[in-house]
């Protein structure tokens, strides 16, 4: 008999995040309904962004307001936590499709996949038309999809995680 306790593989009863993994001819089908969530984020992102300075301004002059000033703090803190609302929400669309988000200003995406047998990804940003890159995971250099290797020549590095 064992000292150690039984426990549960899952002891919380989450449910676990399942592995996704797309082929290229897939990402490229969601890559509409991707654009237009990624359209959302980097707005909310630049609304955010934007609000943030003049919400803090606001907060150190709290004491100073004239009424006009202090109803403008509220509007803009509501601003931001719709913008941050809209923000979370959309994330959450492109967790559910099992794409990952990179990087929310630049609007840059991972669909994930396999190459080789490695963890690697289909990389796409806000502005490009197609879906024409991919990177393993432990890299940052975009390479050009199979289909485009001829077009595009050589790997370009321009990411910086």
């Amino acid at each position: 008999m064992s000292n150690t306790p039984n426990r549960a593989s899952n002891p919380a009863g989450k449910p676990r995040k399942r592995e996704v993994t797309l082929d290229l001819t897939t990402a490229r089908k969601m890559l509409p309904l991707v654009q237009s969530i990624v359209a959302d984020i980097v707005s909310a992102r630049r609304a955010i962004n934007s609000l943030t300075p003049e919400q803090e301004r606001l907060d150190r002059q709290r004491r100073d307001l004239a009424w006009q000033e202090r109803q403008r703090r509220y509007q803009v803190g509501d601003e931001i936590t719709a913008a941050e609302r809209a923000w979370a929400v959309a994330v959450g669309e492109l967790n559910a499709l099992g794409v990952t988000l990179v990087d929310d200003e630049l609007g840059e995406v991972d669909f994930p996949t396999k190459v080789n047998g490695r963890a690697a990804a289909f990389s796409w940003q806000a502005g490009e038309a197609e879906l024409k890159h991919w990177h393993y995971a432990d890299e940052e250099i975009r390479r050009p999809t199979p289909g485009d290797c001829d077009k595009a020549g050589a790997a370009t590095p321009i990411r910086h995680r």
